[in-house]
């Protein structure tokens, strides 16, 4: 094998700039994707059937096409359709919310639903408002209950978002191939950045732990 990570070294700087670069977009979407999807479990529970409908078809299209598709429409779609000239990054936040949202209103869907509903029953016979037992009693039920699977979406989020390289912006993997390119060494460039994919996770699921930790011990 004809392995030397030395030629890397001086790349490494340029690579580890990625870390941030990547988390960015990841953090913004994954909030955008909390909130559209916060906005579509409730319309998925509502008992107007417009909101269902909505709801059910949002889902159904972006879990049933692939994120790359998405990505690639939206950042080549909107510049010929519109004349905006759309950035890597916001093509990327916007790709990745959308297609989250769609994955964490079926999460927040089954937690709210998975609460007592002798609760939400004793609130609508005190007169709570709707928006007040929702915020104050059952989210925050519900968001202790999908915790672990929200997490999975972030960790799974992080992972993907690798496919942000093919239209040019300049996450960890992207970078690996432009070290790759410059070095004609591929392969220790993917290495290094598998590397710090696999840690990155690993951080992730053991705040994931730490987190969920508390709130039983809160509890």
């Amino acid at each position: 094998m004809n392995l030397d990570f030395n030629q890397i070294v001086p790349y490494i700087p340029f690579i580890l700039e990625g870390i941030w670069v990547t988390l960015k977009f990841v953090i913004i979407s994954i909030i955008l994707g909390f909130i559209l999807g916060t906005i579509l479990a409730l319309f998925k529970i509502s008992r107007i059937k417009a909101l269902n409908w909505f709801g059910d078809a949002y889902t159904s299209i972006f879990r049933g096409t692939p994120l790359i598709l998405q990505l690639m429409l939206i950042y080549f779609a909107i510049p010929q359709l519109t004349g905006y000239d759309i950035s890597p990054f916001l093509s990327s936040i916007l790709a990745f919310g959308l297609n989250s949202s769609a994955y964490v209103s079926e999460i927040i869907r089954a937690g709210i639903q998975a609460v007592d509903k002798g609760q939400t029953e004793a609130a609508q016979a005190l007169g709570v408002p709707y928006r007040l037992m929702m915020k104050d009693l059952i989210l925050p039920q519900a968001l202790k209950n999908i915790l672990p699977a929200l997490m999975n979406e972030f960790i799974t989020l992080t992972k993907e978002s690798a496919l942000v390289s093919t239209i040019g912006y300049l996450d960890l993997m992207r970078r690996a191939q432009v070290v790759g390119a410059d070095t004609y060494r591929n392969f220790e460039p993917l290495i290094f950045v598998g590397l710090i994919y696999w840690i990155l996770v690993m951080v992730l699921t053991l705040a994931g732990k730490w987190v969920e930790r508390r709130m039983k011990f809160s509890d």
